[in-house]
């Protein structure tokens, strides 16, 4: 065991993009949130699972385990129409480990290219997970934003697979909508909406 305290929670990610996107959409609530670089000894978990939610529940167990605190994981990825709902699960490996956002993008661009296709249809899809390390419960929320994928990458916000994903309803891609806008549309702040309330009773509760 690590550490403990009530008001803190782990976010389960080393990314700094994604930490941005949960401290700005969590500002409400009175907790701190740390993140796996907060814990030298913590040993990565493997995204094994067949599904976003699997995988989603494997981070948030197994790193609470390690961290004797709550956490929150999340599992999220961008699915494709024509691509019969890839790159899936295999979302941030879609161009191979270690591989570039740009790189990414390209690869997606050119497979729908490939398609001969005209249906350039997608959605962002999050799974999350939160394990309380006091009651040892689990809870799962989901959400998703249907889209587009643009012709060519637009902006710099954000990051992934943003510069090519238009919302329904946007002409611009999340790389160029305001930070405030993609707050409160996208697949993770909706997920987040579906789990907000249960956060705010573990805070609640370990007050």
């Amino acid at each position: 065991m690590l550490q403990s305290a009530t008001s803190r929670i782990v976010l389960a990610t080393r990314n700094r993009g994604k930490l941005g996107e949960y401290v700005g959409m969590l500002s409400t609530l009175p907790v701190r949130l740390l993140t796996l670089e907060d814990f030298r000894e913590v040993v990565d978990i493997e995204e094994v699972g067949t599904s976003f939610r699997e995988n989603a529940v494997l981070k948030a167990t197994g790193y609470a385990a390690q961290t004797n605190l709550t956490t929150l994981a999340d599992d999220s990825g961008l699915e494709v129409s024509v691509l019969n709902g890839a790159p899936g699960i295999l979302t941030s490996r879609y161009a191979g480990v270690g591989a570039s956002d740009s790189e990414r993008i390209n690869k997606l661009i050119e497979a729908i290219s490939a398609t001969g296709q005209s249906d350039r249809s997608a959605r962002f899809v999050c799974a999350i997970a939160i394990f309380d390390s006091r009651s040892k419960g689990l809870q799962t929320f989901e959400g998703s934003c249907e889209g587009q994928i643009a012709l060519t990458p637009t902006g710099v916000n954000g990051f992934g697979y943003d510069p090519v994903f238009i919302p329904n309803g946007f002409q611009e891609s999340f790389g160029s909508l305001p930070e405030i806008v993609k707050r409160k549309i996208s697949h993770r702040a909706r997920a987040l909406d579906a789990a907000r309330d249960y956060l705010r009773h573990l805070y609640d509760s370990h007050a």
